[in-house]
């Protein structure tokens, strides 16, 4: 699918059941925004929201006029994600839920393994905890020949996503990377970035990625003494980072020392 997105639509249509809505919220760590989804079935009138995003009246508008808003779906807490949608499910009174009861309303929290019937879609919830701890992913089979998942911010349409230690782990998320992999060529549908093909091949470039990071945090460690900080090694692995995500790299770091060092 196409992922040309003219300022003047904002739309994506990302699969044969789900089309996106880029939000007004581009940053060093949002990229071009956050991708917020609408799931249906051609021809049904009603739809499932994947993460809001952002308080701005234009998106949430143009969500809302996508459909009857049969449900809301979190992918995980960050802001970027669920600012607007305590609003949203004012404006609908669709049920919001997430894996965090937390931020669920008028619903229950997601189950791993559900299965949810809506908008003529079948989707089944995966927790992919690592990127946070309440991390899930959406796997839509039927949605085309090998079908599609929407990974959140697990996996990203560029780039790597960070570890928001220490509600984020390592070793949840690498877990996570091989529960996605397990799932064959599907079609990855990122909540920033383009559209992805093939979530196995993808999913086991990203745990690549993860190992290649682990061998430079031993190198350093190595150098630098098996208790130096964060700061420390992020110098030394980071050598040309940009200081506008210095706080995320430092968070990725201090995941990976806390599953080199096995703290509790």
């Amino acid at each position: 699918m196409a992922d040309d997105v003219t300022p003047a639509t904002r739309w994506v249509a990302s699969s044969a059941l789900t089309r996106y809505r880029l939000a007004p919220n581009p940053g060093p760590m949002s990229l071009d925004g956050t991708n917020s989804y609408v799931i249906a079935r051609p021809g049904s009138t009603s739809v499932v929201v994947v993460d809001p995003g952002p308080l701005d009246d234009k998106h949430l508008a143009e969500l809302a006029a996508t459909g009857r808003v049969e449900l809301v779906i979190l992918t995980h807490h960050h802001v970027d994600h669920t600012e607007a949608a305590e609003e949203f499910h004012r404006m609908t009174g669709a049920p919001v839920r997430a894996r965090d009861a937390a931020l669920c309303l008028g619903a229950d929290p997601l189950d791993d393994g559900e299965r949810i019937d809506a908008a003529g879609v079948r989707i089944e919830v995966l927790a992919t905890p690592g990127h946070t701890a309440d991390s899930v992913s959406l796997h839509l089979p039927d949605d085309g020949e090998h079908g599609s998942v929407l990974t959140g911010d697990t996996i990203l349409g560029r780039g790597t996503t960070v570890l928001a230690f220490p509600d984020g782990r390592l070793g949840d998320y690498l877990d996570s990377l091989r529960r996605l992999e397990a799932l064959g060529p599907a079609t990855v549908l990122p909540a920033h970035g383009p559209v992805l093909p093939d979530l196995s091949a993808i999913a086991r470039a990203y745990a690549a990625h993860r190992g290649e990071r682990l061998d430079q945090v031993r190198a350093a460690l190595e150098r630098l003494g098996p208790d130096a900080a964060v700061a420390d090694v992020t110098d030394a692995v980071y050598t040309d980072i940009d200081p506008s995500v210095r706080r995320a790299a430092e968070t990725s770091v201090a995941a990976q020392l806390d599953y080199l060092r096995g703290w509790a």
